[in-house]
């Protein structure tokens, strides 16, 4: 039995190396691919609080509501985000549906014109919503559409990264989503970013992310939520908080909210 013991030890201990040792291996293309796959979990609800800071610390907080659901085998997130609050925001809708390769499709739908307008890849770049967030920040662009290259490992919060340098594969890429370069730093256990650092298109620093909070929500396939983080705009002092109030994994998430038709729904 002691024999037995020592095998199935030595067993795992050669499993867990061969695993750490194909990590280490990675690209940074294969990284940033696993770091998408790891936060595109089956079905979610949730309720979430952004928070706008303008550059005299004025602030105006926005009460969200979300769902996402996985579809087409995996390949393609769609997502609705719905503002409830305050007055002057409720009732617009955000719809998008994520295809893993290939162009993405948006839709923003204001009450006020009672009128959706289809969001293209050339507005990427434009504020979601009066934040510092993008709306290629919402939802990722193309993998297809960086090169990636491995800049060194660093902790961060003591979680140990790979730091990843993430550039536009040309000037009209670079143009549709607003940097020339971005600098993340990946979880090298669970592929979840960590923070990122922007660039704008003349090369200077141009927006901090910073993730405060990562829930995970499906034990069993390791799918991941950011719970909590603020874009920080380092040239115009303004910043944006999104956090996640309440969260809930719901793989059977009705398909009838992520059409145009509920988009539109007051």
């Amino acid at each position: 039995m002691t024999r037995f013991k020592g095998f199935t030890t030595l067993s795992c201990v050669l499993v867990m190396a061969s695993s750490l040792s194909a990590q280490n291996h990675l690209t940074g293309k294969e990284i940033q691919e696993k770091s998408i796959a790891a936060t595109r979990a089956a079905g979610t609800e949730a309720v979430a609080t952004m928070t706008i800071i303008d550059g005299e610390g004025r602030e105006r907080v926005r009460q969200i509501a979300q769902a996402t659901k996985l579809c087409d085998g995996g390949e393609t997130e769609k997502k609705l985000i719905r503002f409830l609050s305050p007055a002057d925001v409720k009732g617009t809708g955000f719809l998008t549906f994520d295809t893993r390769n290939g162009e993405d499709d948006k839709w923003l739908y204001m009450p006020a014109l009672r009128k959706t307008r289809r969001i293209v890849s050339s507005e990427n770049a434009r504020s979601f919503m009066g934040s510092e967030f993008s709306y290629a920040d919402i939802t990722p662009p193309a993998v297809e559409d960086f090169t990636y290259r491995i800049l060194g490992e660093s902790a961060v919060g003591g979680t140990a990264c790979w730091e990843l340098e993430i550039t536009p594969v040309d000037d009209d890429v670079a143009d549709e989503n607003g940097f020339s370069k971005k600098r993340t730093f990946m979880g090298k256990d669970d592929f979840v970013i960590r923070k990122a650092r922007y660039y704008d298109l003349d090369g200077e620093l141009h927006k901090k992310l910073t993730v405060l909070e990562i829930r995970e929500l499906d034990a069993q396939n390791h799918k991941y939520r950011l719970m909590h983080m603020q874009m920080e705009n380092m040239q115009n002092g303004r910043k944006s908080i999104l956090k996640v109030n309440k969260i809930q994994y719901s793989p059977n998430v009705k398909d009838d909210l992520f059409t145009l038709r509920y988009l539109s729904r007051e």
